[in-house]
């Protein structure tokens, strides 16, 4: 809660919410293939405004390219089937590695872990998000991220890695327990609730947020997220306009809480503080437009997706009374070890919460492709020995849905089954480190990703030992129409209260 005695503000905006600081992209559906179509639409455009040329020096052949008349068989497929059957037939056709042709402009697919290596660890100067993202300036700060060089950026997700790391995640669990013990003593004693609403509502009492915050903070995404304020973020359209002012006036909030703090000299064990102390390289201290951009960039990273993967954990888990019995029994021997005194160590040792959480994550990554812009020349190596060069001005896109459904890695891909990363068969160590990227890896990985698991298990820890629980409406669809994988519909579960015995 944020509340002014004496003076003194205690934001603890932050406590959560800084989690999965992941890249948002699309897939799936009539609109994702608008979406999809929308966004070549605009690269194209501002290609023909300035086209990279391409170095003739190829020492290697290009990917097998699909275009002219062919591409037409491609969208249709995308419109009727969707993006994930395209990607299916393009590569049992052409390979691991491909490229669509779209008037032009060449969009260069990645599939696999064994081509994924440059994608991921390749240097900004050789490839980068490009314009993709450049939607998230307006929404968030023209100070911060994708706004700045990247130089400065590196600086500023070092300051993230300073307020998030696991040394610091210990300080982080008893807020945590308390906000969600608090929260669901009011559910009572039996009763029915929808899960998605239950679970956005108790992440935002985690961050602490005043209700008008949470209003403007939805307002900004809300607009901001919009298709027509993704692909012309600076066009005066209504959208804009709110997500505009609603920027505005949570920018006089955060600003209102650096100055009392620093005017009170209060110093708080939270993120903003850590955001609020950072300096640069160079001895110059963060400003004011900079912390809040700091940390809206990290409530708009964090906050939606764990909602997300939160409820479709919850949703795997009661649909599947194996996979729901091993994680209570797991509950169980952490009762033995650790009574009700949770502490971080505690929640560390549940590997078996884990595995339900990061298979949730594999079946709906929050992000379902990642995509970057070449500006030098590269070459990949397939499986089967085959070399490609892939040219700069290509877009490379990483399908991380697809990536992760992949047969010859994940045993049965379409099963949840949380066992698959369990001893003895651990199918993403064993594919490589660029088998499972919801987290994305390499130098664009997710530095929530501790603190997303932290959170999550803190919720369902609770949940399982302290009501049972009943999946009542039938298993969630994805909801194609967002941006993220997020559920269509609501979550409908019955709940009881309950001591889970030990015995």
């Amino acid at each position: 809660m944020w509340h002014t005695a004496n003076g003194i503000i205690n934001a603890k905006l932050l406590h959560s919410s800084s989690t999965n600081c992941v890249s948002m992209c699309v897939t799936s559906g009539i609109l994702w293939f608008s979406i999809v179509l929308s966004f070549i639409t605009v690269v194209i455009t501002k290609a023909t405004r300035g086209r990279t040329r391409f170095n003739p020096k190829c020492n290697r052949p290009p990917p097998p390219e699909v275009k002219g008349v062919s591409v037409i068989r491609v969208l249709h497929t995308l419109l009727t089937k969707g993006l994930q059957a395209m990607i299916h037939d393009q590569y049992t056709t052409l390979g691991s590695v491909f490229t669509i042709s779209f008037f032009g402009h060449k969009v260069t697919f990645l599939i696999g872990p064994e081509v994924s290596a440059h994608f991921y660890q390749g240097l900004d100067s050789e490839i980068s998000h490009g314009s993709g993202i450049e939607f998230t300036v307006p929404m968030i700060a023209k100070e911060v991220g994708y706004g700045v060089d990247a130089a400065t950026r590196n600086e500023q997700n070092r300051f993230y890695y300073d307020a998030l790391k696991p040394s610091k995640l210990r300080s982080h669990v008893g807020p945590m327990l308390q906000e969600v013990e608090e929260y669901f003593a009011k559910w009572g004693q039996q009763g029915m609730v929808d899960l998605k609403q239950e679970l956005d509502q108790l992440l935002m009492l985690i961050s602490e947020m005043l209700d008008e915050f949470i209003t403007l903070f939805n307002e900004l995404i809300n607009n901001g997220m919009r298709l027509t304020s993704v692909l012309f973020p600076y066009a005066p359209t209504p959208a804009n306009r709110r997500r505009d002012q609603a920027r505005a006036k949570l920018s006089e909030m955060l600003i209102e809480i650096v100055r009392l703090r620093k005017s009170y000299n209060c110093v708080e064990d939270d993120v903003l503080q850590n955001l609020i102390d950072s300096k640069y390289i160079d001895g110059r201290s963060t400003t004011e437009a900079e912390v809040v951009g700091l940390i809206i960039s990290l409530l708009f990273a964090g906050k939606h997706t764990s909602t997300i993967t939160s409820t479709w954990t919850g949703a795997h888990l009661l649909a599947n009374a194996k996979c729901l019995t091993s994680a209570l029994e797991e509950q169980k021997q952490i009762i033995r070890k650790y009574g009700d005194n949770l502490d971080y160590n505690a929640f560390q040792e549940m590997d078996t919460l884990h595995c339900c959480i990061k298979e949730a994550l594999r079946i709906h990554p929050p992000a379902p492709i990642f995509s970057r812009k070449v500006h030098k020349n590269f070459t990949v190596q397939t499986k089967d020995g085959n070399e490609y060069e892939i040219q700069r001005g290509h877009t490379i896109v990483s399908p991380v849905l697809f990536n992760c459904n992949l047969p010859h890695i994940y045993k049965g891909p379409d099963v949840y089954d949380p066992a698959r990363f369990g001893p003895g068969r651990e199918e993403d160590r064993v594919g490589g480190k660029f088998a499972y990227t919801p987290f994305s890896v390499g130098r664009h990985a997710c530095i929530g990703e501790s603190y997303a698991y932290l959170q999550i298990k803190v919720i369902w820890s609770h949940l399982l030992r302290n009501f049972e629980l009943k999946l009542e409406s039938r298993f969630p669809e994805t909801n194609w129409t967002k941006i993220t994988m997020e559920l269509k519909g609501g979550v409908m579960v019955s709940y009881k209260k309950r001591q889970l015995h030990t015995t």
